[in-house]
């Protein structure tokens, strides 16, 4: 069914159709429009779930900490200040290998106060172990919710999907709603490899051994490697039911691309705009949008490392370059370009003349574009 919703119910509706049994959360903008849309649902008795009020998104993480220990497919939602707030509890849910997923409306960090778009927030899960995707429109927040259980229910590993505060979250749009049945074919009954059972001895989170705790992180690392395929095949198979491909990267135009433009998110769309009218001046340039930023798709960049490539960034790293900057350049030489910060708009002309610059040759390694 094909209906107009905003970013941020397209999720609720990918929660519901993915039957969660336990939501948690606290309201905070831009996020909240999410977990309202679901508890409205749950009231209705259109959802069968527990929706459960809390005092601060610390808590809230902590009770889908619980019931994804055991047992219950859990979800909660979060911006900014709110995944800040929750971070110790990001660590716990990772290191405990513990499936559940969460959206990020991604969202300034204050002050001073700013409620408008950019990455920072997102960024900061990189290194704690959990699957991270961004979404470009309200579609993809769909797409990437339905798959983000089955993919995270594989691997023991938490999912954060983000989106663009109000570009996406709150900029309504058609989109393709499947049914349920459907969505039952794909995603099945939630199975997972432990759970807590008052019969049997257990134990999560309890103190171990040094060289038992390290091992445990290197197995984590070496899951989130193994999540590339998983990520690949669960896309494949989605693609095959739903009609939407999808998989570690987007490639828009790279095949014969001399210079490739690396980015994540809304804009995406934007950059694309401007590389179609650079295309129909003769210009050979081309988009690889990073629909996962972990794992971070270090083979698909490393097929490019013969093309020149500048990273454009909606976060910084407080070192020399962007968050994605620092990434993509570990792989491939680039240029960098810090942009769209603080929910400053950047627009397709804005990138027309970026890209032209960067085919130019007249950015340096690092620029901010203000």
């Amino acid at each position: 069914m094909k209906t107009i919703l905003t970013g941020n119910h397209a999720v609720a509706y990918a929660v519901k159709l993915s039957r969660v049994k336990v939501v948690s959360a606290y309201p905070i903008t831009p996020q909240t429009t999410i977990v309202e849309k679901i508890a409205e649902m749950i009231a209705k008795g259109e959802m069968d779930a527990e929706f459960v009020n809390v005092e601060s998104e610390h808590s809230a993480l902590s009770v889908v900490y619980g019931s994804a220990l055991a047992g219950l497919r859990s979800f909660t939602a979060t911006s900014s200040h709110g995944l800040l707030y929750m971070y110790e509890m990001c660590w716990w849910v990772s290191n405990s290998r513990l499936p559940l997923v969460m959206a990020v409306v991604t969202r300034t960090i204050g002050p001073p106060w700013n409620i408008h778009t950019d990455h920072t927030d997102l960024m900061t899960l990189r290194d704690s172990g959990w699957i991270i995707a961004m979404a470009e429109n309200a579609q993809e927040a769909l797409d990437l919710t339905i798959q983000s259980f089955k993919i995270s229910e594989s691997l023991n590993l938490p999912f954060a999907v983000g989106l663009d505060a109000f570009v996406v979250s709150h900029t309504a749009e058609v989109v393709d709603v499947p049914d349920q049945e459907t969505v039952d074919e794909f995603l099945p009954e939630r199975k997972q490899a432990y759970r807590v059972d008052p019969n049997d001895v257990f134990a999560v989170g309890n103190i171990a051994d040094n060289l038992e705790t390290m091992r445990m992180r290197r197995e984590m690392a070496l899951d989130m490697e193994k999540a590339k395929g998983v990520i690949d095949e669960v896309g494949r198979e989605f693609g095959e039911i739903f009609g939407r491909r999808y998989g570690l990267v987007e490639e828009y135009m790279v095949d014969d691309a001399e210079y490739i433009v690396v980015m994540t998110g809304a804009w995406s769309g934007d950059a694309k705009e401007a590389v179609d009218i650079l295309r129909k001046r003769g210009i050979q340039i081309g988009l690889l949008k990073l629909r996962y930023i972990r794992p971070f798709p270090r083979e698909v960049i490393e097929r490019f490392d013969d093309r020149k490539i500048l990273v454009v960034d909606r976060s910084f790293s407080m070192g020399h370059r962007g968050t994605l900057g620092i990434e993509v350049g570990n792989v491939v030489d680039c240029k960098n370009v810090v942009a769209g910060l603080c929910g400053v708009d950047v627009g397709f002309e804005d990138f027309k003349e970026m890209f032209e610059r960067f085919v130019r040759g007249e950015l340096g390694e690092v620029e901010w574009w203000i």
